[in-house]
């Protein structure tokens, strides 16, 4: 091989490893702008689908739960079982109006007694409206909270034999005053169904005493319609 030759083989190798030099950084370069821009597509959908998830203007819940609830000034508290269901307007992405509908069912414990009734089913029914306001959402996640006020129908002679309920230490039969707070978290499946639970307050008054109640709702979320944009 002559020198010539050599000299030529020298220089194309040479060309090569520079060629491969410049070649590298730019495909690193472009790899980096792909993940970069999948990255921000991915941002623009999360987004997109938080926007169609908050800009419905209508949320139906339905659900049971469970809820703690004195019968009777001196009668231990008993358990209920409840069912739960409201409709929220919705004026903004944050403010909403909300109606609640509500029953709980249960055994009262008021102990031997001389007319034979023992653990008699009572039934409460409330009726409520008021603000609900968003604190935190997120594409899968939502918490907010609630206060409302109404009234409350009590049934406490319903399993009681015809004895009345006063006579068995409970609170008599009657229409009062109700209020309740919560906090919801929704877990969105899509933007227009999500699970819930709800912590919640109740505050009773029959008897014309408050009765603090303590217990949970949870279930199904669907979402409807779409607020106006101004």
């Amino acid at each position: 091989m002559s020198g010539m030759e050599r000299k030529m083989k020298c220089v194309a190798a040479a060309l090569a490893l520079a060629v491969f030099a410049l070649a590298a950084p730019a495909e690193a370069q472009i790899g980096h702008r792909t993940k970069r821009e999948s990255s921000a597509n991915r941002k623009a959908r999360i987004e997109r689908l938080t926007e169609e998830t908050y800009a419905k203007r209508w949320e139906v819940f339905g659900g049971g739960g469970y809820l703690r609830f004195r019968s009777g000034q001196y009668l231990q508290k008993n358990n209920e079982v409840t069912w739960d269901t409201s409709a929220t307007y919705f004026l903004n992405k944050k403010l909403g109006i909300t109606g609640d509908v509500r029953g709980a069912f249960g055994n009262a414990k008021v102990g031997n007694n001389i007319y034979g009734v023992y653990n008699p089913l009572i039934t409460e029914y409330t009726f409520m409206g008021g603000p609900t306001y968003r604190l935190y959402a997120k594409q899968k996640q939502a918490v907010s909270v609630n206060v409302m006020g109404g009234y409350g129908l009590g049934n406490f002679d319903g399993g009681s034999k015809s004895i009345p309920a006063s006579l068995l230490g409970m609170w008599p039969t009657s229409n009062k005053p109700v209020f309740s707070a919560g906090v919801s978290y929704d877990y969105n499946f899509y933007p227009n169904l999500a699970f819930r639970v709800t912590p919640t307050y109740v505050g009773t008054t029959f008897g014309s005493t408050l009765q603090n109640n303590l217990g949970v709702n949870a279930g199904l979320v669907i979402r409807f319609g779409k607020q106006t944009k101004k």
